[in-house]
């Protein structure tokens, strides 16, 4: 008979016990479990709801089980449901009718909502430093290449000169957001739901601040309802590890594009590269194209999760049982991507002369020109149709607009001198966009110790 089984008459049915039963994957939150038993134990013996000695005999147990089950010694069974009652089971075999007393003053709906807070808030600390790992690797990259002049795109087009260090950086921005995100989740998730019991709390004299504290969160939630039914953490969670995979599914499309023959700005390591079966000459970037398309996985549980708790009314409700495994599944996916994704990057071979020849075409210097124009008096308008008449004359001839002569510059605008070339090569169109953000090396090296900076406060 089932530990909850009092009041029934008959067996569970088998296929019953099957699909109700959640042991196949949260077993995963064994250790959270059983952290969370021992706090609960320890609370019921100082608020004297339970002797001293059955306390004892239940943390030293839990202990032992907990021991066992990371030396692989504890088979799980779904005769007992869950992860929660599979404990208790083995706890209540092996030290007999004082394990009985560990549920006094609990439910299972507080005990889950419980196990479940710490378990995400111990990936988000896994999470946050595999990111901070990351960033490190884009620091480092950028160190580099803070000079390699490469083209700037917009729809995909060559629009401006910018540096592969200030590319790298704009990553490097978003991936702190991704971090402050996961940290903003990990400080709202940071109350504690045990003692909310079923939903309306319990009539024991028990100390839900003591419980708090051992566990490490800042205090207990404030309704019992909200405590055993709330899922907001889960489902901020799995955002903002969707917005994480955005963030690496653009970068891989980059990569992609980069490591094309049409582009060839880089070449990844054979490490992390693979072949083809058939074509002996391919070197495809599946790390990329796998980080790409398993962004759709994380989004999904994110929907996944949306979709079960949209209906729902207070407080537990067995759907929830669902909430699990996509964030499991987004958890396990988003921990696999990110350190092959930054050892991918830490290895790659950054063609800076392809860059540089790409810069040179596309006219990515239309704009200084026409800000050359306008710092010597021309309204910007103005030197924009000047410019654009300049490039057409060049698409017509072939050339770029470094290569004019001086007298078919003139022939447009009387305001061209000799000076108009230092204006419109490259390097230092780049050297000149040093507002605050810019691509200037100054810049970017500001960028770089920012970053830096950011990485080393949270270590």
């Amino acid at each position: 008979m089932k530990l909850w089984g009092g009041r029934f008459q008959k067996e569970t049915d088998e296929l019953v016990n099957d699909f109700n039963a959640s042991i196949h994957f949260d077993q995963r939150l064994y250790k959270e479990d059983i952290t969370g038993s021992m706090a609960h134990a320890k609370m019921l013996g100082a608020c004297g709801i339970i002797s001293g000695e059955d306390t004892e005999a239940i943390v030293k147990g839990l202990a032992d089980i907990l021991a066992d089950i990371e030396a692989g010694k504890v088979e799980f069974t779904a005769d007992n449901e869950d992860i929660h009652m599979n404990v208790e089971s083995l706890l209540t075999a092996r030290i007999g009718q004082a394990g009985k007393r560990l549920h006094t003053a609990r439910s299972r709906n507080d005990q889950v909502a419980l196990d479940f807070r710490m378990y995400v808030r111990t990936q988000i600390g896994v999470i946050v430093d595999q990111l901070l790992e990351l960033e490190a690797v884009l620091c480092r990259q950028a160190k580099q290449y803070q000079s390699a002049v490469m083209p700037g795109y917009t729809h995909l087009q060559r629009a401006q000169p910018i540096s592969f260090a200030q590319h790298l950086m704009a990553y490097g921005a978003m991936f702190k957001r991704d971090v402050q995100r996961l940290e903003d989740c990990a400080a709202r998730l940071n109350e504690c739901p045990l003692g909310c019991g079923a939903l309306a709390g319990t009539t024991y004299p028990i100390d839900r601040f003591m419980t708090a504290q051992a566990l490490g969160f800042d205090g207990p939630m404030g309704n019992s309802l909200d405590g055993v039914s709330d899922r907001d953490y889960a489902l901020e969670f799995l955002s903002a590890l969707s917005i994480l995979m955005m963030h690496l599914s653009r970068f891989s499309e980059e990569v992609i594009l980069w490591c094309s023959w049409e582009f060839k700005f880089i070449e990844l390591d054979d490490a992390y590269a693979t072949g083809s079966s058939i074509m002996p000459q391919k070197k495809n970037p599946d790390v990329a194209e796998l980080v790409r398309g398993k962004t759709g996985r994380v989004y999904g549980d994110l929907m996944g999760l949306l979709t079960v708790m949209k209906g729902l009314p207070l407080a537990y409700n067995k759907d929830m049982q669902e909430d699990k495994e996509p964030v499991f599944d987004a958890v396990d996916t988003v921990e696999m991507c990110l350190p092959v994704f930054a050892a991918m990057l830490d290895t790659m071979t950054v063609r800076t002369d392809n860059m540089r020849a790409a810069a040179g075409k596309g006219f990515i210097n239309a704009t200084d020109c026409a800000d050359y124009l306008t710092k010597k008096g021309m309204p910007f308008r103005d030197a924009y149709t000047v410019t654009g008449h300049l490039v057409a004359l060049c698409t017509a001839q072939g050339k770029t607009l470094e290569e004019l002569t001086l007298g078919e510059l003139q022939a447009v605008s009387a305001l061209f001198a000799e000076d108009v070339y230092e204006a419109l090569k490259l390097e230092n169109c780049m050297a000149l966009r040093n507002s605050f953000g810019g691509p200037a090396v100054a810049e970017t090296k500001r960028q770089i110790e920012s970053l830096e900076a950011f990485v080393e406060s949270r270590k």
